[in-house]
């Protein structure tokens, strides 16, 4: 007997549950497992993402918009990173981080204080704690710090610098001594915006990214 599909149903078609090709390449690109210079074959890819060779084709579109893989002699490839880029990120990402920071001065509300605030004491136990769980946890108080800005533009150019950097897999949060100073910054930054001194704050944000772009290229010349 076929049962009738109820209102709810009718009016709430079920999930798509089929793999995303853009979030499984994408990440791929991130974590590494997709190298840089690596070729990608449309046939190859639909295979791995179990999906037709349409969707990965947007998937690669989007991709390529993004600036995570070009366009070279092979076909659509991995991009490579090098140090000009890196430094190219992060003198674009210190401007912008700045005026975040500005923005969130005058414009934060006391909800937004209260979560960056959380924040504080949360990093301070985790001196111990690995590198790749030190950065989500950085990462989520830059993006409190975004919010605060109440300025839907900006948070998302932050967000697209923040994924090319996520291409680059060492952190500067390893770096001997970075993850205590890194978070004496963020307290003075959050206390930059509760006074709402928005010069302060960007002066501020200014000076902690220029400190872990400094750090991110002795990496890449260590490496």
């Amino acid at each position: 007997m076929v049962t009738a599909p109820s209102d709810d149903q009718r009016r709430f078609p079920p999930p798509d549950r089929r793999p995303n090709p853009y979030e499984k390449i994408r990440q791929a690109i991130l974590s590494g497992e997709l190298e840089p210079g690596q070729a990608l074959v449309e046939a190859t890819l639909a295979e791995w993402c179990q999906v037709s060779r349409t969707p990965v084709r947007e998937a690669l579109t989007r991709l390529e918009q993004d600036g995570l893989i070009r366009r070279g002699d092979r076909g659509l490839v991995v991009r490579e990173s090098s140090p000009e880029e890196i430094l190219d990120i992060y003198e674009t990402r210190i401007v912008l981080e700045a005026t975040a920071a500005r923005f969130a001065a005058d414009r934060r509300n006391q909800n937004d204080l209260l979560l960056m605030r959380r924040m504080i004491p949360r990093m301070a136990k985790l001196a111990d704690a690995d590198a790749t769980t030190k950065a989500a946890v950085n990462a989520e108080f830059h993006r409190l710090v975004w919010r605060a800005s109440h300025n839907g533009s900006l948070i998302d150019l932050l967000g697209r610098l923040s994924m090319h950097l996520g291409r680059y897999p060492a952190t500067t949060l390893a770096y001997p001594g970075r993850w205590e100073t890194s978070n004496r910054e963020h307290e003075q930054l959050v206390d930059a915006i509760e006074a709402r001194n928005g010069e302060l704050a960007a002066e501020l944000a200014g000076q902690h990214f220029t400190a872990a772009r400094d750090i991110r290229l002795k990496l890449w010349e260590t490496d």
